[in-house]
């Protein structure tokens, strides 16, 4: 007696709908990141600039009128900034820092952060209002 199988299986796995859940994310991603703004402290009185640069910083040091030190809204003293900055940044290989200074606190400072910077290899960005 000679039994025979009459339906076979189908092994295979369509990728499609996969592909279309996969569209959807990006899309979702793309739409999302544009509202992200960066974390800076709102008293600030920027300088005014003509040329605006396109990178996007992966965090934000501000400084106030009253030289109080801000990295991405949290409170430090001057002297913990690069430790605050290497721990952020920490896994990021392209490393931008805003750096957002009010207008009438000294270029030492603004001179001192970029040392930070440049110690570290960080790429800073001033930020600036626009004209």
């Amino acid at each position: 007696m000679g039994l025979k199988k009459r339906s076979k299986v189908e092994s295979g796995f369509s990728m499609s709908s996969m592909t279309d859940i996969v569209f959807l994310l990006l899309i979702f991603f793309m739409i999302t990141s544009t509202l992200v703004t960066p974390v800076a402290n709102k008293n600030l009185s920027l300088p005014k600039s003509d040329h605006q640069v396109s990178a996007k910083p992966n965090t934000t040091i501000s400084v106030t009128a009253d030289q109080e030190y801000f990295v991405q809204g949290e409170k430090v003293s001057f002297w913990q900034i690069e430790k605050k900055l290497q721990e952020i940044l920490a896994d990021s290989p392209e490393m931008y820092v805003a750096l957002h200074v009010d207008e009438t606190v000294p270029f030492s400072v603004v001179g001192k952060i970029r040392d930070i910077a440049i110690r570290n290899k960080y790429k800073l960005i001033l930020a600036t209002q626009a004209k």
